[in-house]
């Protein structure tokens, strides 16, 4: 089964294939494609942002299309930044700038009240129109000072409490199980199986 993740992001594609192990799927990415468009992300939340994404590039390729659309959520600062945390800080931000604006709007908040959840919502869009939705969250904590070299975004920040280490500390195989986007994926992972069977 052939599915186009909608992303050119080297880390998450990497991420994903990564989980994808094991199953029938081939899978290719906007890489693999010239002609689809930038997509702008004006939805109000992950869903309907994933949902844009995946109509649009199905349009495009004529394939099933997975697309996730996934962030960071800081309880002190209201869901902030959430469905902007690709570009926190202008347009092309990078992960590290990013990263600096989110501590400096957190500056002198206690640890204990930088609650965060990674959230992702994944999107499996069939070419009929029909789709599949997963969702997950993980619960963590966001420290002063990066630590790690794994992952990629705000992982060097985002502190997993009960492994005392960051999600760019932990190594691939772990994060891709617990992670927010692991869930969602193991979610998915059994749909099509349980389809498969029928």
């Amino acid at each position: 089964m052939k599915i186009v993740f909608a992303s050119r992001n080297g880390g998450k594609i990497k991420e994903i294939s990564d989980m994808l192990e094991g199953t029938d799927i081939e899978l290719a990415s906007l890489n693999n494609y010239d002609n689809v468009p930038e997509i702008a992300e004006d939805g109000k939340n992950f869903l309907e942002n994933a949902l844009k994404k995946a109509r649009v590039v199905s349009g495009y390729t004529g394939e099933t299309v997975l697309a996730d659309d996934s962030g960071l959520q800081v309880d002190v600062l209201g869901g902030e930044p959430g469905i902007y945390s690709a570009r926190y800080s202008g347009e092309n931000a990078t992960d590290a700038e990013n990263n600096k604006k989110l501590l400096a709007k957190l500056k002198g908040v206690p640890q204990e009240s930088r609650g965060a959840s990674f959230c992702c919502v994944l999107v499996l869009y069939r070419t009929d129109g029909s789709y599949d939705c997963f969702e997950g969250k993980w619960r963590g904590q966001i420290i002063d000072e990066p630590r790690g070299s794994n992952g990629f975004g705000y992982d060097p920040i985002f502190m997993v409490p009960d492994l005392k280490m960051t999600a760019a500390e932990l190594p691939a195989e772990i994060k891709n199980k617990i992670s927010h986007r692991g869930q969602a994926f193991a979610q998915l992972k059994e749909s099509l199986r349980t389809k498969a069977k029928k």
